[in-house]
């Protein structure tokens, strides 16, 4: 007799591509801001934004210690802002998987810079005891006028904040950015700005991404009638402004999610020389770059 998944998922579930073989746990559904214009990822009428109950989370986290808990060793807890949950229901949810689930070595989550301005350091060093040590942060930009343009409710200080205030604590930072977000009116202050915040914060982990469209602009061009999208030579070009404006003493980089033409990895600022080398031959010699066709772009 076949058992029953014990986890109820609202479709469309998203995660990080590091999170492919992690045991996704929602305990909120949706987005809480849900406004960025250039985000079509919660905007289904089914992932409208809400907490999940306590009382099914802590069931499901027991079944699957049941069915599964040899095998699980890293979670995600999922929606779009589990970090919106108060430190309290954290720490429980935290525990129980913990008790539950004891082979589990990772607890990782996305979280928007919002999440954390009411909690402190303090409250962040004990969800990182109870085993929280790795948060995504959609930071998209540093610049207050791009983030402005696309509704994304915060600034270089509040997001500057929020991974500082995680960087105390301990946990560890995967930032995203995402390049050609400011269009060409903004390329040059979005790679300068956002090359300052990572500076300033350095994060154990930094990636980007292009910014795609895949159901059109209409609601993006709501905010920013005025931007114009950047073609591949223009995207390397602002890549190339923000690598050399890095100052990071030891962050991992990854460029390689399926809406770049040019896939980039290494280590800031060890193997910053090296990367600028590829988004300069992108630049110049396209010819000789290995980039990917555009149908094998996934936007």
């Amino acid at each position: 007799m076949s058992q029953i998944f014990p986890i109820r998922y609202v479709d469309p579930v998203f995660r990080p591509p590091s999170e492919a073989e992690s045991l996704i746990l929602p305990i909120t559904n949706g987005c809480s801001w849900n406004q960025c214009t250039y985000c079509e990822m919660y905007t289904a009428p089914q992932k409208k934004f809400g907490v999940r109950d306590e009382q099914e989370t802590l069931d499901a986290i027991r079944h699957c210690g049941e069915q599964f808990a040899g095998q699980v060793q890293r979670v995600f807890i999922g929606d779009g802002d589990a970090m919106v949950l108060s430190t309290r229901r954290l720490m429980t949810l935290l525990t129980a998987i913990k008790t539950h689930l004891p082979k589990v070595r990772r607890i990782s989550s996305y979280c928007l810079p919002r999440n954390l301005r009411h909690k402190t350091v303090q409250e962040l060093l004990e969800l990182h005891a109870a085993g929280l040590s790795l948060v995504y942060v959609g930071a998209e930009s540093g610049d207050d006028d791009v983030l402005r343009h696309v509704n994304k409710g915060e600034t270089f200080e509040t997001t500057r904040d929020a991974l500082d205030k995680l960087g105390a604590a301990g946990i560890t930072r995967s930032v995203m950015l995402l390049n050609g977000l400011g269009g060409r009116q903004l390329s040059q202050q979005h790679a300068a700005n956002s090359a300052r915040l990572v500076n300033l914060t350095q994060p154990e982990f930094l990636a980007t991404l292009v910014v795609s469209f895949p159901q059109g602009e209409d609601r993006f061009r709501q905010g920013f009638p005025q931007w114009e999208p950047l073609n591949p030579q223009e995207l390397f070009a602002e890549m190339a402004q923000f690598l050399r404006a890095l100052e990071l003493k030891r962050t991992v980089f990854r460029s390689d999610h399926a809406s770049n033409w040019l896939v980039l990895k290494g280590i800031l600022g060890a193997e910053k020389d090296r990367l600028l080398r590829e988004v300069e031959n992108a630049m110049h010699r396209p010819e000789s770059a290995k980039l990917r066709p555009s149908w094998q772009r996934g936007l």
